[in-house]
């Protein structure tokens, strides 16, 4: 979706009515930031397994005429791990449909939630309009409800085990015509108690939920239920603000979430390797062109297994030459989350990109708010679970993005997807920069992703490419259609004439609104 000369800005997100809630706020003269906190809160209604008030994110802002800065509001460790025989914590399996994940729910899966500190800290900062009239629009879905569609269905299906886990957790996702089963498609889905809590959160502010009746409610909960949580957890938790990643790339440079949160110093340790292997003189989709992107994608997973907790080496010169020395010889092989992306009239620019991971299955009573199971997340745990340290902020792979190239066009990117965050947002700054398609066909291009020594493709790759590279890459995964697990990268973008283009991911429900 495209406007030459909008009027206010465009807003790319992971349902309509996020993206509508957005729109809104910038009609009625909020700027990008006043948008991002209406679509955040509208995620949580239209987007309940994705979002959470009891989960948390990223914003990277760019202010007009200012320095961009990152906002950490993810989850942050308990100071305190309790004895293991007295913690809730069980597994379930997620279906894909064509493959599977494992992931870790229960009182004793939740991490210090950051999402409402760092809504607040984002309005205080950065916004213009009151947070009331920012939050109407998702109090007015929470009330009046929400339909859902084909792909808020699909996600709810494969975490039904979570939703099915508890009788709260299934009353947040139930039938209006069948407490016992989850929600179908159209039909219409109410969350008044959620309502009711934004309403009472917008007069009396954050300490609702850190240091109020709500808070002792949770830590009686966690204490009695097996969890880690105690109010000392809630009373010390801050939102950090951080100074970006920036890193230049052939034609512009990349600015994104910076360490401690992994996926940004990821992307641009791969962009690194791709850069000097002139990958933007090979034909797009070609064998030469996946075989080097899947290249890099294993030899980005090989060194961050390799480095450890040292990440902070990952850039630095020598350690790039040595991985590129690996990608020059070849032979190499032996989650929940949401995307809003936003540009204004003004300049300003906001990628945030939420999780709840998949939920806990703990509803906080009288709430609506399922919190986030970041402690039962292998993917944030690589050293086992139970062994994460105290009072950490949590490693994500949440790379909220902008890029700057040289010809005066600004993108704002970002995905969910997990793992696949990163190789997702990868090939879409890569089809940007290298490839120079348009913002829709690089979002919508199809996608590989390696991991676990297997390489995981698309539908509508080249049969005879995929053949060609089983001599590397032997063990494939062959997707039937384009899904969810090769992330959703909502972006928009802002030309060198003002011009705004939005694209919608549609693998996970992708919507863009210029206005």
């Amino acid at each position: 979706m495209k406007s030459r000369y909008p009027r206010n800005g465009v807003v790319a997100a992971g349902h309509h009515e996020t993206a509508q809630a957005a729109s809104n706020i910038l009609l009625q003269g909020g700027n990008a930031f006043d948008a991002a906190v209406a679509a955040m809160l509208a995620a949580c209604v239209a987007e309940p397994v994705l979002a959470s008030l009891g989960g948390g994110g990223f914003l990277t802002a760019h202010p007009a005429g200012q320095r961009p800065l990152v906002y950490d509001f993810f989850s942050q460790t308990p100071m305190q791990r309790q004895p293991l025989d007295a913690v809730a914590f069980q597994p379930i399996e997620a279906d894909f449909g064509t493959a599977s994940q494992t992931f870790h729910i229960g009182m004793g899966s939740i991490a210090t939630p950051g999402f409402i500190r760092g809504m607040f800290a984002i309005h205080r900062e950065l916004c213009h309009l009151p947070l009331p009239l920012l939050m109407k629009p998702a109090i007015t879905l929470a009330n009046g409800g929400v339909r859902v569609n084909q792909f808020q269905h699909l996600i709810a299906s494969i975490v039904s085990p979570i939703l099915h886990s508890s009788p709260n957790a299934l009353s947040l996702h139930c039938s209006p015509d069948n407490s016992d089963q989850l929600i179908n498609v159209n039909e219409l889905h109410r969350q008044p108690k959620l309502a009711d809590f934004l309403e009472a959160l917008a007069h009396e502010g954050e300490g609702l939920f850190y240091a109020g009746e709500i808070s002792k409610r949770l830590i009686h909960d966690s204490i009695h239920m097996g969890g880690h949580l105690r109010q000392t957890d809630l009373n010390a938790y801050q939102v950090t603000k951080r100074t970006p990643l920036i890193y230049p790339y052939h034609q512009g440079t990349i600015v994104t979430n910076p360490l401690p949160s992994l996926g940004g110093t990821l992307i641009a340790f791969a962009l690194g390797l791709l850069e000097p292997r002139q990958i933007d003189r090979l034909r797009v989709g070609s064998q030469a062109h996946l075989r080097q992107l899947a290249r890099v994608i294993c030899l980005t997973q090989q060194a961050r297994a390799d480095l450890g907790g040292k990440m902070t080496a990952l850039l630095e010169p020598e350690i790039c030459n040595r991985y590129a020395q690996i990608l020059k010889e070849g032979g190499i092989c032996s989650r929940g989350t949401t995307q809003i992306s936003i540009a204004d009239r003004h300049g300003n620019l906001a990628s945030m990109t939420l999780s709840n991971g998949e939920g806990s299955g703990y509803v906080l009573a009288n709430t609506g708010i399922m919190l986030n199971n970041m402690l039962g997340e292998e993917d944030l745990n690589p050293h086992g679970f139970h062994l994460w340290p105290t009072n950490r902020r949590l490693a994500s792979m949440m790379t909220p993005t902008l890029v700057h190239t040289h010809d005066g066009r600004t993108i704002v990117t970002g995905s969910g997807g997990s793992n696949r965050i990163r190789s997702a947002v990868l090939q879409v700054i890569s089809n940007l920069l290298d490839f120079n398609m348009s913002l829709e066909d690089a979002v919508t291009h199809p996608r590989i992703h390696f991991e676990n020594n297997l390489l995981s493709l698309e539908p509508e790759i080249d049969p005879q490419v995929m053949y060609a590279l089983e001599d590397e890459f032997p063990n494939q995964q062959r997707w039937q259609s384009r899904n969810l697990f090769f992330g959703g990268a909502h972006t928009v973008m802002r030309d060198n004439q003002g011009g705004l283009t939005g694209a919608g991911d549609m693998r996970r429900g992708g919507v863009a609104i210029v206005n």
